[in-house]
């Protein structure tokens, strides 16, 4: 049967099967030609806040008002939608809104991308009750900001949209996990969960019989003011089951945590802060670097400011810590939790893996530079180059980031290079796509709301819009595939794993 024929075949009740068949009697892209895979991680966007006037992809354009018609907690449909200030009371510098999608950077708001502004809250429970079952329609009565959680830009002022738009954008890219960049980082590297089964009390979330956030009986309306919890700002750390799902310290510096007073300057202080709670155990999960180190394949997670950052980690307490947590005079903004392989026992300080491995931002422009990076390499820009709101703009981690994709593209191992520039998580903000849920897509972690990511290869498809369904876990998905790695427990067996943003021969 020719190829071409299968679709004059095909009944509207065998659609999809005959799609199977066509894609599987198409040549596949051979994969062994690609020897360097590369994964630029920025923060906290979702895809309609960036992408949604990107031509052509599943952007505001095709949301309807049942979508994004945001609803008040009783589940009234709210009459307008207002911003909240950080103690939770009108901002006076945005109006009133309608109820609906709205730019940012035009009038009546008419702030720019090169500003620093506000962030939503991006928790665990948050997330989940903002998606509600897939409507999407409590992002703003459950974030710290309300009505902003609506607001997007647009994006064609930014170099990745150009990027974008000479490679393959995939326009239905989900965050791994619910809630914020602690856990979504983990799930980059494992596609699993923390444990954390001996977590006190204080550190627990705290729900009500439903399974959500406990509320204040002060909490108001989602009209009056931002929503109140029991479980503070970021929603509680751990489940009540023993699960680490927002933000925990990691158990080695750099640690937002710092060395005890009479203890070894590699580690965090097992007695932890009275505002970060305890450091994370540490942790014994099988991560994508097992799984290539028992292959034999190279592989390194650049972070940048991760040698400034542990040697301010490593500081005795009594001295000040110049780097980690502070956003004062030009600092980078080094953030401890977004290096996940710092929790896990097998990168503890002294260990060789964690030397061989664990490299610096600036690292890894000279290992692009030289034709020296390995087989994997996964690149976390440091916080003033991040995108994260509230302590950075978008334009200048834009920047960066288009910088480093054209040393890549000059790099002597580009004509073998995959490169993967994607979002830790939503950073809060609303979009407009259901995530997928329901046995081999999803579990009680995720996957969650719907993020940008771009595919950058000489073996992308070329001015192409990749609607296959992928997770952060496709990444893992498709390191796996080209490697002939044992697959990690918790990949999502029906996420696509990249291989359809790629050019046939």
């Amino acid at each position: 049967m020719q190829i071409r024929s299968l679709p004059r075949l095909c009944g509207a009740f065998v659609a999809v099967l005959c799609a199977v068949l066509y894609a599987a009697q198409s040549p596949a892209a051979d994969l062994s030609q690609i020897e360097t895979i590369v994964v630029l991680y920025p923060e906290n966007r979702s895809f309609d806040h960036l992408y949604g006037l990107f031509p052509g992809a599943n952007g505001i354009a095709k949301a309807t008002e049942q979508q994004w018609t945001q609803r008040d907690h009783d589940g009234s449909v709210l009459p307008y939608l207002r911003v909240w200030d950080s103690h939770g009371k009108p901002d006076p510098r945005f109006p009133e809104l309608r109820n609906a999608p709205f730019r940012i950077d035009v009038p009546p708001v008419g702030l720019s991308a090169d500003q620093v502004l506000l962030s939503p809250i991006h928790a665990y429970y948050h997330n989940i009750e903002q998606i509600n079952g897939g409507r999407n329609d409590m992002f703003a009565a459950m974030s710290t900001v309300g009505g902003y959680t609506m607001g997007y830009f647009d994006g064609s002022q930014m170099k990745l949209w150009q990027w974008a738009k000479e490679f393959t954008l995939a326009d239905n890219f989900f965050m791994g996990a619910f809630g914020g960049s602690y856990l979504n980082h983990q799930y980059l590297i494992c596609a699993c969960t923390p444990v954390f089964k001996d977590a006190p009390p204080a550190m627990r979330a705290r729900l009500d019989a439903n399974g959500k956030l406990e509320k204040k009986p002060d909490s108001p309306s989602a009209r009056d003011g931002a929503v109140r919890t029991y479980t503070g700002g970021i929603g509680g750390q751990v489940t009540p089951d023993g699960f680490s799902v927002n933000t925990t310290q990691p158990p080695y510096q750099p640690s937002g945590i710092p060395p005890a007073e009479d203890g070894a300057l590699d580690v965090a202080d097992t007695k932890g802060t009275e505002r970060l709670g305890l450091p994370l155990p540490p942790q014994t999960n099988k991560t994508i670097g097992d799984m290539l180190s028992a292959k034999g394949i190279s592989w390194a997670w650049y972070a940048g400011g991760w040698s400034a950052a542990l040697a301010d980690g490593r500081r005795p307490p009594a001295e000040k810590r110049a780097v980690i947590y502070t956003r004062e005079n030009n600092s980078i903004n080094f953030q401890p939790h977004h290096q996940p392989f710092n929790y896990f026992a097998r990168f503890a300080p002294g260990a060789a893996d964690r030397q061989t491995h664990l490299k610096d931002g600036e690292d890894f422009l000279r290992d692009i530079d030289a034709g020296r990076l390995p087989a994997v390499a996964f690149y976390k820009p440091v916080g003033r180059f991040n995108q994260h709101p509230a302590y950075t703009d978008l334009l200048s981690g834009d920047a960066h980031i288009a910088d480093i994709l054209e040393r890549l593209r000059r790099s002597p191992q580009w004509s073998r290079m995959l490169i993967v520039v994607t979002y830790d998580e939503n950073g809060g903000f609303w979009d407009h796509v259901s995530p997928p849920n329901g046995p081999g897509w999803g579990d009680r972690w995720g996957p969650a709301t719907r993020i940008p990511a771009l595919i950058i290869s000489p073996f992308a498809k070329r001015g192409y819009i990749d609607s296959t369904t992928y997770d952060t876990t496709s990444i893992l998905k498709f390191i796996t595939v080209r490697f002939g790695l044992q697959p990690l427990p918790g990949l999502r067996v029906r996420m696509g794993d990249l291989t359809a943003a790629l050019a046939s021969p």
